[in-house]
């Protein structure tokens, strides 16, 4: 690969990307109803859509009737304005899932205590590629209900806060810090339906804070597309560029994620650059987000130094077997209260009794409860528009910065330094009593006396 070449050919790389990626969709036109529906074989071709179609998680009646529902959503925002079964779900919360790239932080310290500019944007460019093998999983995390936080403690002496900002657009933040690098982010994702699949926009701001030099990382990843929501097998792939830039310097990593083609092809596969700040190439990356990325030096026409070799700077860990929700072993630990502070805040996610019975295996209960919550945040914004109040979070400020994005303007939330003074006068405090946090009733709430 060489990037001056792409350059030259003015968006030729991604010409033949977005082509290959586009021309993998398989139409059914075999099945009564379904006519012009995008069916894709991740490991196939173009004929065999229709039977593809007839393979994943969904019953017949309930693909039916669940098609039938959706049809008239084609082309809008799903992100919140469509109530979905339990059983397209995983035993997560989004505030959650946003913690999981917590995961391997290890990479942030690594790049925090490396002394080379471009072998630290190695580290933490990896890091920031690290939560694709998570984000393969085609369950979907719960909305968070207004007011709701997500708390982590006990992983590699982080830590971490979360908070669902707004309901409707669905905005979040969230803030982790140890002693090598503070996390901020502000995400507002943004979807577009479009019949069996569907395309997410991570409208956010990323920004992670090296404390050593006080070096400044901003981090754009590419956009998402969910295959085969309905029909078929549903898959993940997230074709596109991801820029980290250092905005200290004015160093940057840009990493390209290729396609899934024809029976598989380059599905997975990732490779880029890390450039100096005159847009030389210094680092040749690539791998598989799947399985682990590798570096090696480069020369200005990105081919590797003579004598050099490739190294390995992130593998994927070991993961369990078997998995219903095919989780991690760090995802597990996300619901353990192991994982949880001291006095853990009656907000937070691992309280949900909807998550909690998925996790329990009993669907209906969790239904019952996800429909109770979402009643009673309707009956939280009915109130505050009838008293006039409006929703103030408690661990980050709505500024008045607006931070531009390839898919949109995003207001941005900055963490207020209350949840550090908060948890610091908990963890001082002998007085607080250990109660039993698992019979703790979840309670985000503003309001005290709504009925349920």
């Amino acid at each position: 690969m060489a990037p001056k070449d792409e350059k030259k050919q003015g968006g030729g790389f991604f010409a033949s990307v977005f082509s290959s990626f586009s021309s993998l969709g398989s139409v059914v036109s075999g099945l009564m109803g379904y006519e012009g529906l995008e069916v894709v074989n991740p490991e196939g071709g173009t004929e065999d859509a229709e039977e593809e179609a007839q393979k994943g998680r969904w019953r017949q009646e309930d693909r039916d009737s669940y098609w039938k529902m959706m049809q008239k959503y084609i082309g809008s925002d799903v992100t919140s304005m469509v109530t979905l079964p339990v059983i397209i779900f995983e035993p997560l919360s989004m505030l959650q899932r946003m913690a999981e790239l917590m995961e391997y932080s290890y990479l942030l310290d690594q790049a925090d205590e490396c002394e080379d500019p471009y072998l630290r944007l190695v580290y933490a460019s990896s890091w920031a590629l690290s939560i694709y093998y998570s984000c393969q999983r085609t369950w979907k995390p719960f909305n968070p209900i207004l007011g709701e936080t997500y708390e982590l403690t006990n992983h590699g002496g982080i830590t971490f806060i979360s908070e669902q900002i707004c309901h409707h657009p669905p905005i979040s933040a969230a803030h982790a810090e140890n002693e090598h690098f503070t996390y901020d982010i502000t995400s507002k994702l943004r979807t577009k339906f479009l019949g069996n699949s569907v395309d997410i926009y991570p409208v956010g701001r990323t920004r992670v804070t090296l404390k050593r030099d006080g070096v400044v990382l901003d981090l754009v990843p590419p956009a998402t597309k969910v295959n085969n929501l309905i029909f078929g097998r549903t898959w993940v792939d997230s074709p596109g560029e991801m820029l980290m830039t250092n905005l200290t310097t004015g160093d940057k990593v840009v990493l390209y994620f290729q396609p899934c083609g024809w029976f598989g092809a380059g599905r997975y596969e990732v490779d880029g650059y890390v450039y100096n700040a005159a847009e030389e190439p210094k680092i040749l990356i690539t791998g598989k987000w799947n399985e682990s990325m590798n570096y090696q030096p480069c020369d200005l026409d990105g081919e590797p130094l003579p004598g050099s070799e490739l190294k390995e700077v992130w593998r994927v860990a070991d993961v369990p077997k078997n998995d219903k929700f095919q989780f991690t072993y760090f995802a597990r630990k996300l619901n353990s209260f192991e994982t949880a502070p001291r006095k853990l805040l009656a907000s937070d996610s691992r309280l949900r009794p909807d998550r909690y019975a998925l996790e329990k295996s009993d669907l209906s209960k969790s239904g019952s409860e996800k429909s109770r919550l979402e009643e009673r945040q309707r009956a939280e914004k009915r109130n505050r528009e009838d008293t006039g109040h409006h929703f103030t979070p408690r661990w980050f400020d709505v500024t008045s910065e607006i931070s531009p994005t390839p898919w949109g303007d995003l207001e941005v939330c900055r963490y207020n330094g209350k949840y550090s003074e908060y948890r610091a006068s908990v963890d001082s405090s002998d007085s607080i009593e250990e109660a039993d946090v698992s019979s703790t009733e979840f309670n985000p709430w503003q309001y005290g006396n709504l009925v349920s």
